[in-house]
């Protein structure tokens, strides 16, 4: 059944085009009443769904609307309008993404539901935000198509409402450096990549009954920026509740986001605009809105600029620092379900040291360089031989991997990644909402797909496949082996459980409320019970391959941990 609906989705990608005119609907296609009119989709047989695809929730961000907040749509139209084909991405770093079709004008979202879903059911809607670094990914993406999560939904007796979306990416989405100049406060805004998420959220609320959702019962979820873009929502105009969603799930990625929030972008502003012929312009900004897309998109995708645009304190939507906001408790009060893999670091990692001074040249150079003292703690608290070191699969502690291309500090320097850049903000958002006797449950993700190496261990990113329960690795090639390839049936049960356990939190707010045990008959027992993180019980679900799973304490790498979180202000917020 998979194979033919990936067929029928790709066919449509490869056609794309955002909704558009009919005559009349075809027989048979499911349609939906929208604030702006009637859309028609397309009707899956094998998978028993709904695909409404393209669907404008915002005017094309280009022209005057270049570099600008996203505006609502502003027109109507009669009859009725297809939404049976994929949208382009939005472009980011790169002229394409995983081979898609890209343009300026993006911001288009998708809905999946069961077929036969009406308005008046009412049915619990999860909402996708991709990553990508805010420079890649798309809501187009077919490993992030979400008819998988949904057949989940359906077989558990616990359907949901599945919505991606596409935000501006990239200088497109998150331009910054222009402020400083009096003359471009122009309401220009910024960060337009979390306000066009922010603008399909209230489309969600305004729409999403059309096609059975229920606007009172939306969840959040995104992976590593997605992660990070679903935490920002938590903490968005100082943590106002604006009624969007009502719980949230976050891989590799939390509340609290690492990196420089109040660096400075006016040399960088300067250079694009220098490049661009905008110098010397009376509004550089609305002289970079004037040039055509390819000719500023080839300017934007250089070296220098590709990747070099983040999202910044604006002092609204991103309001101050996070870690702030979060030890003072401005964020939305709504549970969460949030963790990482046990492995992160080697994506991120530098490779190729083989000295202890090497690592420490790391960390006191570069645009998040800190100072010889921390960086010697650091180094303190992340021995070279360590039992808590990452990648255990490699062997015993003594173990050093290859010089060449690794280096021998290899598994020191991708612990410490590990944490700097995922585990120790996980753990204090895991403290700060068990402080406040807010459900959270939170996981350590600990199995390994066909495609990564041993080196890569439970690295970035693997756990997507089997949280979306993604079994046929459906958009991984060419790219990358289909995750579950060659694997033994416990890694796709596991696939089954994790994904599970997501449609029973979108459902309850709970990952228990389903029966967990069956899904693993034959290899296990017992699934233990997914408790929620407390003050006094600091406890984690590990997801692992071919092994048991189960409940583990929320203690190794304490020093390291610690130090990291105390440094929040000093080094990695500022």
């Amino acid at each position: 059944m998979r194979l033919i609906a990936t067929l029928a989705i790709g066919a449509s990608l490869r056609l794309f085009a955002g909704a558009s005119p009919v005559s009349s609907v075809p027989l048979g296609a499911p349609t939906a009443q929208l604030r702006n009119g009637t859309i028609s989709g397309v009707g899956s047989r094998p998978l028993d769904q709904d695909f409404f695809l393209g669907i404008p929730y915002a005017q094309p961000p280009v022209d005057n609307l270049r570099f600008r907040n996203p505006e609502s749509l502003n027109t109507s139209w009669s009859g009725v309008h297809t939404a049976a084909r994929y949208s382009p991405a939005c472009v980011g770093y790169g002229p394409s993404q995983m081979g898609y079709n890209v343009s300026e004008d993006c911001l288009y979202l998708n809905v999946i539901r069961p077929s036969g879903t009406c308005a008046q059911d009412k049915l619990p809607v999860v909402v996708w935000i991709h990553g990508g670094g805010w420079v890649q990914g798309s809501g187009v993406d077919l490993r992030y198509n979400m008819s998988f999560i949904v057949q989940q939904s359906q077989e558990m007796g616990q359907p949901v409402v599945a919505v991606t979306i596409n935000y501006r990416l990239s200088a497109w989405g998150f331009l910054q450096g222009f402020k400083s100049d009096s003359r471009l406060r122009d309401n220009a805004g910024s960060n337009w990549g979390f306000r066009d998420q922010r603008l399909a959220l209230h489309w969600i609320q305004e729409n999403i009954q059309a096609f059975g959702g229920d606007p009172d019962r939306v969840t959040i979820w995104g992976q590593s920026a997605g992660a990070a873009s679903v935490g920002m929502h938590l903490l968005a105009y100082n943590g106002r509740n604006d009624n969007l969603f009502r719980g949230a799930i976050m891989e590799s990625g939390n509340p609290i986001l690492v990196g420089a929030m109040n660096r400075t972008y006016e040399p960088l502003f300067q250079n694009l605009t220098e490049h661009a012929g905008c110098q010397d312009a009376p509004d550089r900004l609305q002289c970079l809105r004037d040039l055509p897309f390819l000719e500023l998109n080839d300017i934007v995708n250089t070296t220098q600029f590709s990747g070099s645009w983040t999202p910044q304190i604006d002092e609204d939507i991103v309001a101050r620092y996070s870690s702030d906001q979060v030890s003072q408790g401005a964020f939305v009060k709504v549970p969460i379900i949030v963790g990482a893999n046990s492995d992160e670091g080697t994506g991120f990692a530098p490779k190729g040291l083989n000295t202890s001074k090497e690592f420490l040249n790391t960390l006191t150079t570069g645009s998040s360089a800190m100072n010889e003292t921390i960086a010697q703690e650091i180094l303190k608290a992340y021995p070279l031989e360590s039992p808590d070191n990452d990648l255990t699969n490699l062997g015993p502690i003594d173990f050093v991997p290859p010089a060449y291309p690794y280096g021998l500090q290899y598994r020191r320097t991708t612990t410490y990644y590990t944490d700097q850049t995922f585990v120790a903000n996980r753990r204090l958002t895991c403290r700060t909402w068990a402080a406040l006797n807010l459900p959270s449950y939170c996981f350590r993700f600990n199995a390994i797909p066909s495609w990564a190496t041993p080196y890569d261990g439970a690295t970035h990113f693997v756990e997507v496949a089997f949280a979306m329960k993604n079994l046929d690795g459906v958009g991984y090639p060419p790219v990358r082996t289909p995750p579950f390839q060659g694997l033994s049936q416990s890694y796709k049960q596991l696939s089954t459980l994790m994904s599970g356990d997501w449609v029973s939190f979108v459902n309850h707010g709970d990952p228990n409320a389903w029966d967990r045990r069956r899904v693993l008959e034959g290899l296990q027992d017992v699934v233990p019970v997914w408790g929620t993180y407390s003050v006094d019980n600091e406890r984690l679900f590990v997801y692992e391959g071919n092994v048991t799973n189960r409940m583990e304490d929320d203690v190794w790498r304490s020093e390291g941990i610690d130090l990291i979180n105390s440094l929040n202000k000093v080094v990695y917020d500022r």
